[in-house]
């Protein structure tokens, strides 16, 4: 089971930070969970540019980010 992470409530560049920093614990991948559509965009570019490839999944208000490497 992949590692999750919620940065719902936060402001950028709270939930990238978040990331970039469970994916030194976590480098095949991680789920994050966003609340916002800046947060969900900003999180996928960092991730696409990082190199993981990135499925997003909408329910209701929330996003998850499926990161795997």
């Amino acid at each position: 089971m992949m590692k999750k992470i919620d940065t719902c409530g936060m402001s950028c560049p709270q939930p990238v930070l978040m990331t970039k920093n469970a994916l030194d614990s976590s480098p095949d991948g991680l789920d994050i969970l966003v609340d916002n559509n800046t947060a969900r965009e900003n999180v996928e570019r960092f991730l696409k540019h990082s190199g993981y490839s990135v499925l997003v999944k909408e329910e209701g208000d929330i996003f998850t980010l499926e990161a795997r490497k």
